[in-house]
């Protein structure tokens, strides 16, 4: 093949890989504008007819009154520990299934797929499904928000974590291996010295996005800041749920902030 046909192949390769690609991206804005259509976002009607009512809720909500500024600090307490309590608890489980879902640590299939079917289905149910669940069966407060975040959560992070670890360099995997090393002794030494910035963000995001849900949990029974948001809307004080989302806000701004200060710290 001369000099000239091998650039025309190259370059007509090039060329059908462009129209694979402009054929994906034009499929993908196909479905997305449907989506769009199918809920409704191109009827203006509904949004002509909506934005008076939305002016009218928004000037009730201003100026925000934070008369009540002290019955929220232990909610915004409770709200902090259902966060970091629901982190830990989740990195606590979810690492040993990790290891059980990484292809590369798992010690079979059948474990492999088993732990994976776990994980999909840990993740498939919303968190304010679970806190229903479990304010049903432990009662009001912060330990169902705790136990909702926590199992939801081992779906998500699991799956990171064993995602990480399928990644690993395999080098000092089959050195630790050729030295007579056990399993254990392999992930302890090979294994969890190279993922530990990966799953030290991927801890670190999870926090942050706890605080938040932690939030909408309250509005389930499940204790926190979001309790007392529900009862600002139930009383129609929308001056109270602005001040209470500010505060809300205040707090994520300081969560993800220091999540950003230990991120940095952990490298």
């Amino acid at each position: 093949m001369s000099q000239s046909q091998s650039y025309a192949t190259i370059l007509a390769e090039e060329r059908r890989g462009g129209l694979r690609h402009a054929a994906l991206v034009a499929t993908v804005v196909a479905i997305c504008v449907a989506a769009l259509w199918i809920t409704g976002f191109f009827d203006g009607r509904r949004f002509a007819e909506g934005l008076p009512a939305l002016g009218q809720l928004g000037s009730e909500m201003v100026p925000p009154d934070f008369s009540r500024w002290q019955h929220w600090l232990r909610p915004l307490l409770d709200t902090l520990a259902m966060s970091i309590a629901g982190t830990a608890l989740a990195v606590v489980i979810s690492l040993p299934l990790a290891i059980l879902a990484a292809p590369n640590t798992s010690p079979n299939p059948l474990v492999y797929q088993f732990t994976r079917t776990i994980l999909a289905f840990l993740r498939s149910i919303p968190e304010i499904i679970l806190g229903v669940i479990f304010v049903a069966a432990v009662g009001f407060g912060a330990l169902p928000g705790v136990l909702a975040l926590a199992l939801h959560s081992v779906g998500m992070v699991g799956k990171f974590y064993a995602e990480a670890i399928e990644h690993v360099d395999p080098k000092p995997l089959e050195a630790a291996r050729a030295a007579g090393a056990t399993r254990m002794q392999v992930i302890t030494h090979a294994v969890l010295p190279q993922v530990f910035p990966q799953l030290a963000d991927i801890t670190l995001y999870r926090w942050e996005y706890h605080f938040r849900a932690s939030a909408v949990l309250g509005i389930v029974g499940a204790g926190g800041i979001g309790f007392e948001l529900m009862a600002a809307l139930r009383l129609i004080a929308y001056d109270q749920v602005s001040a209470i989302l500010l505060s809300i806000l205040a707090c994520v701004v300081v969560v993800d902030a220091l999540g950003a200060r230990l991120r940095k710290a952990l490298k």
